[in-house]
């Protein structure tokens, strides 16, 4: 029974001690290249693809700042008018009733 135990102890803790050294042999992704050519296109890709995103980001953030002055310019000068406007009437009313 004893000399069972020991066997079996010794088992598992070689299969312990061989599982990590096997995975890190491995490939991180099986059936890829990994050769510096590669590497390289897929560094140039995701260099590609981030400028694209930002880019888009950029034109988004554009659009966005050009509609806002847009429409806070057209606000601004229907209230300037409006003000011109009241302001006109009240000298009016002043020039007509002084008090």
């Amino acid at each position: 029974m004893k000399k069972t135990l020991q066997i079996s102890t010794l088992l598992l803790g070689t299969a312990l001690a061989v599982t990590p050294m096997m995975a890190f042999s491995q490939q991180p992704h099986p059936g890829e290249d990994h050769t510096a050519k590669q590497d390289a296109k897929r560094a140039g890709q995701e260099s590609k693809d981030a400028v694209k995103d930002s880019g888009r980001a950029v034109k988004h953030g554009t659009q966005k700042a050009y509609h806002s002055t847009k429409r806070h310019t057209k606000r601004a000068a229907h209230r300037t008018k409006n003000a011109v406007k009241g302001g006109a009437e009240g000298v009016k009313d002043g020039a007509k009733n002084p008090y």
